[in-house]
């Protein structure tokens, strides 16, 4: 009945970045995707559904993750050239930076 469980997630604001946490146990990394478009971050998960015929009968299945799509709307004051994604001990962490907001420099035009 779960086809799409949605994993947990936290999102953490610190000073200087935005931190998403994704408790996605029992998956290998490179069966991730995690795409950025304008400022919305998805991160996906697609399970290549195995049979074989040997496969032992399961008698109750509760912690399977099949796939998911996880879409966050990001402010625009991120750096997103920088993101970095770690996946350990079943937590994906996502982090992005926050973009350094550059002062404006006031100038004074001299008027000849």
């Amino acid at each position: 009945a779960m086809k799409h469980a949605h994993p947990a997630v936290n999102i953490i604001e610190t000073e200087n970045s935005f931190d998403l946490a994704l408790m996605a146990p029992g998956i290998s990394k490179s069966d991730f995707k995690i795409g950025l478009e304008k400022n919305l971050l998805t991160i996906s998960y697609d399970k290549k559904e195995e049979s074989t015929e040997t496969t032992p009968k399961m008698i109750r299945q509760e912690f399977s993750i099949r796939s998911f799509k996880r879409s966050f709307t990001l402010t625009d004051k991120l750096n997103t050239e920088n993101i970095k994604a770690i996946y350990e001990n079943g937590i994906l962490n996502v982090s992005i930076p926050k973009a350094e907001v550059k002062e404006v420099e006031v100038k004074t035009v001299e008027i000849l």
